[in-house]
């Protein structure tokens, strides 16, 4: 059995901010509202020259450089989307084109918001079994090309970006404690979209294409099962929540971190948040949040982490990480 563990991360953002004073402009909304009912203050969106897969290469070459790794070196790239370019070939295609990752396979990660997690576990299964060595999990979103910009249900809660890390086999010790993966296909109808959304050239131009969400029920549903799972993988792992360092929940309403930091006993300081500056990122949300916290020194070596993502599907994913990128 060979092991595996974090060795590189990077992410990007597009350039244009939208701040919530814009989309009062937009729908009957307002920046108190937003702010109260999400947390969210601003987010990202895609430029018109760019794509889904456009982001995950930028992403992927920040990721590849602290890993000290080229392309070439890849053995695998997995993209977790929501918003591929387009329906096929896989985004993931594109982004092993354009790094010059020419020895890489390449597939794309559908699973709602938990993708990125969902990819993640994935690659710690392809290095543990011994099939590769060195594999780029992506997470990108150019949700906001699927957006009513009408329905303020939907148009306030997206953004856009994508975060990366690489996964790199060692002789030392796996990272990865624990992993939960799960989804209830019964609810699958009450978030979804239904077309791509990727690229601009698909001409997106009508609301056959909208992003749909019942936000009661989805609300409900990311309450009990952020809550749920991150019981679940810590006591997977043999540990207390009161052993986690650092927890990154999905990123998408400060209302339900706030509630399950309640029911967990988590203080601030031990809960990552970038939610008030991104939004929802869907699929790129956990790369991204995790990318930011090393960046930030909130991780440091022997830390424990626990990353949880519920989403689309509807789904849910979670591990546990004793973060040691040096590894």
């Amino acid at each position: 059995m060979a092991y595996a563990s974090i060795t590189g991360w990077g992410k990007y953002l597009p350039e244009r901010v939208m701040k919530n004073s814009e989309l009062e402009k937009l729908v009957d909304t307002s920046d108190d509202w937003i702010v109260t009912r999400t947390g969210i203050r601003e987010r990202h969106i895609v430029g018109d020259d760019e794509a889904t897969s456009t982001m995950a290469v930028a992403a992927g070459k920040k990721a590849l450089e602290v890993a000290g790794l080229q392309p070439q070196d890849l053995d695998l790239i997995i993209l977790a989307t929501c918003s591929p370019d387009r329906i096929v070939p896989a985004s993931a295609a594109y982004v092993q084109h354009a790094l010059g990752a020419s020895k890489a396979a390449a597939f794309d990660a559908m699973a709602g918001c938990s993708g990125s997690l969902y990819a993640l576990v994935t690659a710690y299964q392809f290095i543990t079994s011994g099939a590769y060595k060195n594999i780029l999990v992506v997470g990108s979103e150019s949700l906001t090309r699927a957006i009513d910009w009408t329905d303020r249900s939907t148009c306030v809660l997206f953004g856009d970006g994508a975060g990366a890390v690489v996964v790199q086999a060692n002789e030392h010790s796996t990272d990865m404690l624990s992993f939960i993966l799960g989804n209830d296909g019964s609810g699958a109808d009450l978030l979804y979209a239904p077309g791509p959304c990727g690229k601009l050239t698909n001409g997106i131009t009508n609301g056959h294409y909208y992003l749909h969400m019942d936000g009661s029920e989805v609300f409900r549903f990311a309450v009990n099962t952020l809550v749920d799972v991150a019981k679940q993988v810590v006591a997977a792992a043999g540990l207390k929540i009161s052993d986690i360092d650092l927890l990154i929940p999905h990123q998408a309403n400060q209302r339900i971190t706030k509630a399950a930091m309640k029911t967990l006993h988590l203080s601030s300081e031990k809960v990552f948040v970038n939610l008030d500056r991104y939004g929802n990122l869907s699929a790129a949300s956990e790369m991204v949040a995790l990318c930011e916290a090393a960046e930030q020194g909130r991780i440091k070596e022997g830390d424990l982490v626990v990353l949880v993502a519920f989403g689309a599907g509807l789904s849910w994913a979670s591990m546990v990480l004793r973060w040691q990128p040096k590894s």
